[in-house]
Parts: structure tokens; sequence; C-alpha cells
């Protein structure tokens, strides 16, 4: 590895990790605003992403133990956030499905997370915002190659 490039490397990876603590920081703010924790924002955000997953699923997604994310559905399933439905080609299989209150709560959410980073693109160009969203585009589907390799 080149000096420069360890450089870049070392300031990119600082620079990182301060803008995802900023923005962790910034998204906990505003949920105070609703009836959900962090943990099921994440949950939340995995079971509409993927539509439905399996309690199994939804905690490889999230990094929490089974146990853990078993509570986690308990709770969200008496908020009326989230069902569980007995899949239909295996009954012993159960998926986790969004209920509208779920996703009402999730789309307002990220809604004032885009207010708040359009706020702070306010004073990019276009052109800078797009080289952004390339980039961290680049950034993202490198991160999903090597993940999906190392699984």
């Amino acid at each position: 590895m080149k000096d420069c490039t360890k450089d870049a490397i070392i300031n990119a990876e600082i620079q990182l990790r301060k803008i995802s603590s900023i923005i962790k920081l910034k998204g906990r703010k505003i949920l105070t605003n609703y009836p959900i924790t962090p943990p099921q924002f994440i949950a939340l955000q995995w079971l509409i992403e993927e539509e439905e997953l399996t309690i199994g699923e939804l905690s490889k997604k999230i990094g929490l133990a089974f146990s853990t994310t078993t509570d986690l559905v308990d709770r969200m399933e008496k908020t009326e956030l989230v069902v569980r439905v007995k899949d239909s080609n295996d009954k012993r299989v159960v998926r986790i499905h969004v209920l509208d209150k779920g996703k009402d709560i999730i789309n307002e959410v990220i809604k004032k997370r885009q207010n708040y980073l359009g706020e702070l693109l306010d004073g990019f160009t276009e052109e800078q915002t797009d080289q952004l969203n390339e980039l961290l585009g680049l950034l993202l589907q490198q991160m999903e190659n090597v993940s999906k390799e190392s699984n």
C-alpha cells in the first residue's frame, strides 16, 4: 500500500466513522418523537426492505442474538408495528410482516432524516452531490460484494 493511499484510507475511515456517528445521533434524536426504539427502527427498516423475514433471518441482519430479536419482535407486535404470519408453504416457518403503522413511522422518520441531509447538502453544487452519490454507491457496492463473498 502506497503512503498516500494509506493516508487517504486512514482519513476516509475517520471521516466515515464521524459521519456515521453524527447520523446515528441525529437519527436517535428524531426517534424520540416516535414510539419506537433505535433497534426497532433498524429491524423495521430491514423488514420493509426485505418485505418479510423470519426471526432468524432478521437476527442475522441486525446482528442481535435470536432471543433478543424475539423479544424485540414481541414488543413490536404488542404495539401493532408488525405481525407474525405462518408461511403458506411451510407452516413451521413464521415470517414477520410490517403493518401500516410500522411503515408509516419508518416513512416519517426517513423523510426527516432525508430533510436533515438535504439541509446539509444545500451548499453543494449538483455536480458535487452527484459525485458524492456515485462514490458512496461504489463503496457500498464493494462492501456488499465483499460481504457476499465472506458468507
